[in-house]
């Protein structure tokens, strides 16, 4: 795989949104909004998702409509931009409605699932 293959960004987008489920499993949306590390790492993940979304080729985003990869870059230039006034509900609401979703997308992809053969057999 190269550096800057499709199936690399795919591989991060997963990545991030597996790290986002879990820091946020079993904690309530009040526990959230009292907890500044778990925003801050939810946060962090989601520019690193954006940022590979944006990344992904045009002629691939093409391909796969059924996946919003605008959403994604959108709200890592509003989490970049606009740090100063996060709005906690929305990106609880899309950790808990549209995240789910969205990497169940991903992992179904063939270039997903050819990337993440690829990075466990250079891992052994």
């Amino acid at each position: 795989m190269k550096l800057h293959d499709n199936g690399v960004f795919l591989l991060h987008i997963a990545d991030s949104f597996e790290k986002i489920a879990q820091y946020l499993g079993g904690m309530d949306k009040e526990s959230f909004f009292k907890n500044s590390l778990t925003q801050d790492a939810v946060v962090r993940n989601y520019e690193i998702i954006g940022e590979a979304a944006r990344n992904i080729t045009d002629d691939f985003r093409a391909l796969h409509p059924e996946i919003d990869w605008r959403g994604m870059a959108g709200l890592r230039n509003i989490l970049i931009h606009q740090y100063f006034g996060i709005d906690l509900n929305n990106v609880w609401n899309i950790s808990k409605v549209h995240a789910p979703d969205t990497l169940a997308k991903i992992q179904a992809l063939p270039e997903y699932q050819t990337a993440k053969k690829l990075l466990s057999n250079h891992r052994k």
